[in-house]
């Protein structure tokens, strides 16, 4: 009996219509276009407006990855959901998108792996079908950020950052090696945890969140910047290279690198270390900001859109995380 393989059958993405652009963002706080350009490369990024959730998003760009794969609700087996920025407190935000969606009562599984989440999420989904488990899975990272930001100039480093949208991949077994996940390696390391993390609500603190942690910012993210990027730019070569060499390649064999975009300057920085040219890596956090989760889906739905990842096409993904996480997925698309 061969070996039972996934492959991703479609893809899909949403982010809201609201464009804030670095401008918008100096009339609450000092900073510039160009202070934020030098240190991140974001030029915009997107935020929901009222009534838009995680859940809202996540189900629209599920349904475009079904509709490109021309798979109906029903034939859904499970749906995982990454995110850093639930909906609620609990139950996870999946079952909402299920409920949208109309899927079935099939398995759903909400993860917490920050910006490493979708391709953490897209491990699962492999491991599932390779299993025999389950034939379709939904995997989607979806973020809300804007509604968590502190808008004065005291957290201006984290609040440029980040933007909502959703992205999402519909994995699927694979009937040719030509289309296929080849592997997916994943880590983690809390020695670090805090040096990017948001300390409240939670239930460590009696009660979860008080007027005191409030004054203080602790519902809001707190980033060492710095130590972030030192461990981004050592680690996101480590698991890349790991992966390659578990599948004997070489990078002249990977033709696109989808890296999730926390900051060009981290992106830039690991292609040059590893010498990786220009046009094989694609990014749009110029556009989007770091949408945390649903990034990568994102990026790679767009770079397939303007035809710089082709069917056939060795595809590398890449993530670094709160955690801290990070992982890699190797893919013939």
């Amino acid at each position: 009996m061969s070996e039972i393989r996934s492959r991703i059958l479609g893809m899909g993405s949403y982010v809201p219509p609201r464009v804030v652009t670095n401008e918008d963002l100096t009339k609450y706080m000092e900073t510039s276009h160009d202070w934020i350009v030098e240190r991140t490369g974001i030029e915009e990024r997107r935020y929901v407006d009222e009534g838009e959730t995680g859940a809202s998003m996540a189900a629209k760009a599920c349904q475009q990855a079904m509709d490109e794969a021309g798979v109906e609700a029903k034939d859904i087996d499970m749906l995982i959901y990454a995110t850093l920025s639930p909906d609620h407190f609990f139950p996870g935000t999946g079952v909402f998108t299920q409920r949208i969606l109309g899927l079935g009562e099939v398995a759903i599984l909400d993860i917490r792996q920050q910006c490493t989440g979708f391709v953490y999420a897209l491990s699962i989904a492999d491991q599932f079908i390779r299993s025999g488990m389950y034939k379709k899975i939904l995997v989607v990272g979806a973020e809300v950020h804007s509604t968590g930001l502190d808008f004065s100039t005291r957290r201006r480093d984290v609040t440029v950052i980040f933007g909502d949208g959703a992205g999402a991949a519909l994995l699927g077994v694979s009937d040719s090696e030509e289309h296929q996940v080849l592997s997916t390696h994943l880590h983690a390391d809390g020695k670090e945890a805090e040096i990017l993390w948001t300390d409240l609500p939670g239930s460590a603190h009696n009660p979860r969140i008080d007027e005191a942690g409030m004054a203080d910012g602790g519902h809001y993210a707190h980033m060492q910047g710095r130590r972030v990027f030192k461990h981004a730019v050592t680690r996101l070569p480590q698991v890349l290279m790991e992966g390659m060499l578990a599948n004997k390649l070489t990078l002249d064999d990977i033709d696109m690198v989808i890296p999730h975009q926390a900051n060009l300057r981290i992106n830039e920085m690991v292609a040059k270390m590893i010498k990786l040219p220009p046009e094989k890596m694609h990014n749009n956090i110029q556009k989007y900001g770091n949408t945390t989760a649903a990034s990568i889906p994102i990026c790679m739905k767009e770079a397939i859109e303007l035809g710089k990842i082709k069917p056939g096409d060795m595809v590398c993904l890449l993530a670094f995380g709160a955690g801290l996480t990070w992982a890699s997925a190797f893919l013939r698309y």
